[in-house]
């Protein structure tokens, strides 16, 4: 069973219509932009996918996200970008927050500009829901996102079979407990924030992809994405130090997840990590 699941190549259509999502994490600033620019095509053709859903969080200079660093993500073919805590970051969110195609975290309190979820066809027009949640264990006091999962639910209901979620959290307990609590209700439960990809891939039970955490798209020898001479002075003296952007072994991580887009459920997830030459 588990060979069945992880050999995804190219798209095989025999038992159905099939959907294939690339999800990758946290797109860290120039580097990483880089990398999704030059290594998606290459992805796209090998496994044959559908959509593109992209954390873009730190797309900016690191941390945040502008109009301009979006657009260009864009252009290079993701089809929804999800968020974290650093959404707000950078001035000039206004500009970006309300596109239909950025999803921030749903569990942020009431009054907080954006939309938690959203549905955007892919080019074949099958529906695909996209629903972005922060997590609270080690990380800013935000509502429950359980209770916003089950909203989000609540709104989806009838609208899109594929339903996949970015769960955007610290801890390894809080994501793997939502991948349970989803389980059989989602099409995939996908961590981002800690920029190390997990070896736990699967298809749980009831039918839901999950994955602790896709990974970093940006530079490796870092320090999850900074300059690692700096963040090291950091660790050994304790003192201030300047967290600049890595420019060096840049790769692409994240996960492909195959789909039977008539019931939304998963019949398969694979790792995906590929470096720029």
């Amino acid at each position: 069973m588990a060979r069945a699941w992880r050999c995804i190549n190219r798209k095989p259509r025999l038992f159905g219509t099939l959907v294939r999502v690339l999800m990758i994490g946290d797109v860290v600033g120039k580097a990483g932009r880089k990398a999704v620019a030059a290594l998606f095509p290459a992805l796209r053709e090998e496994h044959g996918i559908d959509f593109f859903i992209a954390n873009v969080e730190n797309s900016a200079g690191g941390k945040g996200i502008t109009k301009e660093t979006l657009d260009e993500l864009f252009a290079a073919g993701v089809n929804v970008a999800t968020a974290g805590d650093h959404v707000f970051q950078n001035k000039g969110y206004g500009a970006i927050i309300g596109d239909a195609r950025v999803v921030r975290p749903l569990n942020y309190p009431p009054g907080a500009p954006g939309h938690g979820w959203t549905v955007v066809p892919t080019a074949q027009g099958v529906p695909v829901a996209v629903v972005n949640l922060l997590g609270r264990t080690f990380m800013k006091p935000v509502d429950c996102p359980f209770a916003a999962a089950e909203k989000a639910l609540e709104a989806l209901a009838g609208t899109a079979a594929v339903c996949i979620v970015d769960m955007h959290a610290e801890a390894t307990s809080e994501k793997v407990a939502m991948g349970w609590f989803l389980d059989g209700r989602v099409t995939a439960v996908c961590g981002t924030h800690t920029h190390v990809q997990t070896a736990d891939e699967r298809v749980l039970p009831s039918g839901t992809a999950y994955i602790t955490d896709l990974g970093m798209t940006g530079p490796y020898a870092s320090v999850i994405g900074r300059g690692k001479d700096a963040v090291i002075a950091h660790f050994v003296t304790c003192l201030p130090q300047r967290f600049e952007v890595a420019e060096h072994d840049v790769r692409l991580c994240g996960a492909v997840i195959d789909i039977d887009e008539q019931t939304g459920r998963a019949r398969g997830i694979i790792r995906v990590q590929s470096a720029l030459p």
